[in-house]
């Protein structure tokens, strides 16, 4: 089922993002111009993305079955700070990779995001550079 708001490439059959050799990364980002730009950099790691707007559909979202590997996580989003998920998300989904991306970078912010669990953790603006560093190779 396509959502309005997926980043999935739309030429892609439904049977190769069921491949459980391929990658998948969920964005949560309520920018669609961010999601897009994540989307086509994972892309060249052939790692498939969609898009939550929002912490509640993420929340939906990573209950899928089909589970996502790499978690791109905005801190503020129009239904709470992205921060306070992360250790709830790891608990529940111990096998994602949280990388915290936001233009909001303290120090406290970055301390609270790697004690929770976050990989990583991105300001805004990033480079592609950044982005591929930040995820682990695959073998898609």
């Amino acid at each position: 089922m396509k959502r309005k708001n997926d980043c999935t490439d739309p030429g892609l059959e439904t049977k190769e993002l069921d491949d459980p050799k391929r990658k998948r990364a969920l964005i949560v980002d309520d920018e669609r111009d961010i999601c897009y730009l994540l989307s086509n950099i994972l892309k060249q790691r052939n790692i498939q993305t969609a898009f939550a707007g929002s912490l509640a559909e993420a929340d939906k979202m990573l209950q899928l079955p089909n589970y996502y590997y790499y978690v791109f996580l905005d801190n503020h989003l129009p239904d709470g700070l992205g921060i306070n998920q992360i250790k709830r998300w790891k608990e529940k989904f111990p096998f994602i990779h949280v990388i915290m991306i936001t233009a909001h970078d303290s120090y406290e912010e970055r301390k609270k995001a790697t004690k929770d669990g976050a990989e990583h953790f991105i300001s805004k603006p990033f480079s592609k550079e950044v982005i591929l560093n930040s995820i682990v190779p695959t073998s898609a």
